[in-house]
């Protein structure tokens, strides 16, 4: 998962762009990169690490113009060395820079056709490269000194027709404009809105709404599905649908899981979306188990607290903050390889003795992947004096790998794996385990708004954009692995100043 931006302002946007980074840096903690444009010259900073120490007051000051784009990533596709790290450039046509927020699925047909069809060199591992040069390929087609709007849309067109997989894609072409456009499906998310200055309208684009908040711009709307948008040097936002069978099918885990809760994605705020899955999982404790014994609510920080405290409401029980969270330890979601994953956990998380001993607690989180941080959790709630220990998942069981964007690992990995909900509570060690089903989770995200589909792979595994076999699934499960991730890592080392993310595929 990773976080983009793109501006045009009346002014420099590298401190609007650092602003936006830094409260989207929960999609993304091993690099972070800003490319800016003045007159027909770009200025590139990026490198591994988090936003505030890649972007050094040195490096702020380099970094000039009224039009720029930024990026933070975690590695999907291709390694976490500082080489990968976004955005990415070519001289031609024009000079274009480009970030993007998510996987492509056809990634290594691409990588063939540049070769030999498009007769650019792909130089490292990563689909933004090939992105970049696809786009440079198309809008050179194009064959204009001086592009329009149309000839911009109409390049996007035939990216949409030779890229699959889920992504959200911001380009700057200099002296022109940011171009920015979403997957056909709208698994990634991309937003864009407005700010009225004395000297004009100025636009922005981010992965998130909170972005736009945080600079002061009106959240105008959702980039529909398929959709492009081009921001001119001026101000002036143009818009065209360039995908053929365009149908919103946002990614579901998203609002479990990876969104702000500040955030409002496709129309759904994700606050309130959390607050309905802990209603609805209090619906089912009680279906299940009305007459429970459960003395005290305690979420897991910081994604279920929202959950957890509408459960108990629900449930009319003590609702209580019970752990304490170093601050200063990263998200462990997004850490490479497992043995530093278990390092994290203790280092991470300190139980509040008080709060446990001699109670029967439910301990709520968003979500349980490989099920490690859950287990070592549940053992420390168990070692300060908890009487009993259930646990209750705000999302159904994660069984599937991710293809969109999301660097789960290898099924064979997952707790959930050829296990039921009940097999799954005694590999973590609760007295009982609970789960949201699917259906919940779709009611609670979509609330009384109309959604055809959502994506929801990881919980089904149904690939919405069709075109997921066993053997690719096969392909990223051989990448994925522990054992090659720590092999990888080995080889890195010393390398990466790259770190955390997620508290998640325990």
């Amino acid at each position: 998962m990773c976080g983009i931006v793109g501006l045009v302002s009346k002014s420099l946007v590298n401190q609007t762009i650092f602003d936006a980074l830094t409260v989207l840096q929960h999609r993304g903690q091993d690099a972070a990169g800003m490319v800016t444009c003045e007159g027909n010259k770009f200025f590139l900073r990026k490198g591994n690490g988090l936003v505030n120490s890649v972007f050094r007051t040195r490096h702020m000051k380099k970094l000039l113009g009224n039009i720029g784009i930024g990026h933070v990533r975690y590695p999907t596709a291709g390694s976490s060395s500082a080489a990968e790290a976004q955005p990415f450039y070519v001289n031609a046509p024009y000079g274009i820079a480009l970030a993007h927020n998510g996987n492509l699925t056809n990634t290594q047909e691409l990588s063939d056709e540049m070769r030999r069809v498009d007769l650019r060199h792909i130089n490292t591992t990563s689909d933004s490269e090939i992105l970049v040069n696809i786009l440079a390929h198309e809008l050179q087609q194009q064959g204009k000194l001086i592009p329009t709007p149309t000839d911009i849309f109409t390049a996007v067109k035939r990216v949409h027709k030779r890229i699959k997989g889920g992504y959200a894609v911001v380009a700057v072409i200099t002296g022109f404009g940011v171009l920015a456009f979403r997957d056909p499906y709208g698994v990634r998310p991309l937003v864009y809105g407005l700010r009225q200055t004395k000297n004009g309208q100025e636009a922005m684009v981010a992965s998130e709404s909170v972005a736009l908040d945080i600079a002061g711009f009106k959240r105008e709307r959702d980039v529909a599905p398929g959709e492009a948008i081009f921001i001119d040097v001026n101000g002036k936002v143009h818009t065209e649908q360039c995908a053929d069978h365009p149908q919103l099918a946002p990614c579901l885990f998203e609002q479990v899981y990876f969104a702000r809760p500040d955030s409002v994605i496709d129309g759904i705020d994700v606050h309130k979306a959390r607050m309905r899955m802990g209603v609805k999982l209090a619906d089912r404790v009680m279906a299940e188990w009305p007459d429970h014994d459960i003395d005290v609510i305690i979420p897991i920080p910081d994604t279920s607290r929202t959950s957890a405290l509408e459960m108990a409401e629900q449930l009319q029980v003590p609702f209580r903050e019970g752990f304490i969270k170093n601050r200063y330890i990263g998200r462990t979601f997004i850490m490479p390889g497992q043995l530093e994953r278990k390092k994290s956990v203790r280092r991470k998380l300190n139980p509040i003795e008080s709060e446990f001993r001699d109670k029967v607690v439910m301990l709520v989180d968003d979500s349980i992947v490989r099920g490690t941080t859950s287990k070592q959790i549940v053992q420390m709630v168990r070692e300060v004096g908890a009487k009993k220990v259930y646990f209750a998942s705000a999302a159904p069981p994660v069984r599937h790998p991710n293809v969109y964007g999301i660097d789960m690992p290898s099924p064979s990995e997952f707790i959930a794996y050829q296990r039921t909900d009940d097999e799954i509570g005694v590999a973590i060690g609760v007295d009982w385990m609970i789960y949201q089903t699917l259906d919940d989770l779709k009611e609670a995200v979509a609330d009384d708004q109309h959604f055809e589909n959502f994506e929801t792979s990881v919980f089904d595994g149904k690939y919405v954009t069709g075109d997921i076999d066993a053997a690719y699934l096969e392909q990223i499960d051989a990448r994925r692995n522990d054992a090659i991730k720590e092999s990888d890592e080995e080889l890195e080392e010393g390398e990466n100043a790259a770190g955390d993310l997620h508290d998640k595929i325990h």
